[in-house]
């Protein structure tokens, strides 16, 4: 009987082993550091294996540190405008003021599908200036986004305010999105998902957004998301510097090589 339970223990060790294993552990921040440096970047990376809570990292000195959140706020934004009504679903039409602006896709009108595709800056701040500061404020600091401050004009808090965000919150942040968890109704949360894919096929989704911070002295810029696959999800936090808008598509394309070296994109 001893016998017996001894190898019964065994066993479930083993197989509380085996649970905990990730593919991350097949790689070093080397890994990481290495794509950086190929591209010639600075910067930080997060990706996180929320099934067994492993995560790999790049300058984790930086992912503490807290930036402008630029158009990854979009994200909250949308859930804002859904939630108070400034805007039903994420079919409804906010009509263009008519004024041209430099990127061709935002002349025109836009809906949440459309306006966090191409991250059409004026669609979002018509939403902030229906939101309201008040408004803004309680929900921002209800979901504890950030530093939760947004102080500046409620057109552009986000892209030059006092609001800031780390990458370590922005992980975070998405895995209660992820999970249902923010202090919004769940079909408000599961419309942002839906308006956030950017990649989808037979293996994985990946629901993610930039952001650019480039009214300000020292740029930097974004790209958070998470990639879902059949057995697991992988939440991922970038932030970079840039110095030119060439830099700025490094962005998504950082991203990419270090989710196929790490294999996640063959799954």
């Amino acid at each position: 009987m001893k016998y017996i339970l001894v190898l019964f223990a065994a066993f479930f060790l083993l197989g509380c082993e085996k649970q905990n294993e990730s593919i991350l552990d097949q790689y070093s921040t080397k890994t990481i550091q290495s794509i950086f440096e190929k591209e010639n970047t600075s910067g930080c990376f997060i990706i996180h294996d929320f099934k067994n809570n492993k995560s790999l990292v790049h300058n984790s000195a930086r992912l503490d540190s807290a930036y402008l959140p630029a158009s990854t706020f979009k994200i909250i934004n949308s859930m804002i405008a859904l939630e108070t009504g400034v805007i039903k679903d994420e079919k409804e039409i906010v009509k263009w003021d008519g004024k041209k602006r430099f990127v061709d896709a935002w002349n025109r009108d836009h809906n949440l599908e459309t306006g966090i595709k191409y991250s059409v800056v004026w669609m979002y701040q018509e939403l902030a200036r229906k939101i309201g500061k008040e408004r803004m404020s309680h929900w921002v600091k209800k979901a504890e986004y950030g530093n939760r401050n947004i102080g500046g004009k409620i057109d552009l808090f986000w892209l030059n305010g006092d609001i800031r965000i780390t990458a370590n919150q922005q992980i975070d942040f998405l895995k209660r999105l992820y999970l249902n968890q923010l202090p919004f109704e769940a079909k408000n949360q599961e419309t942002v998902k839906k308006i956030m894919i950017v990649e989808q096929n037979d293996s994985y989704t990946i629901r993610a957004k930039t952001g650019w911070a480039a009214r300000v002295k020292k740029q930097m810029g974004w790209y958070v998301g998470y990639l879902e696959n059949e057995s697991n999800v992988y939440f991922f936090a970038l932030n970079m510097d840039i110095r030119n808008s060439e830099e700025a598509k490094k962005r998504k394309e950082i991203t990419n090589k270090i989710l196929e070296t790490l294999t996640l994109k063959s799954l």
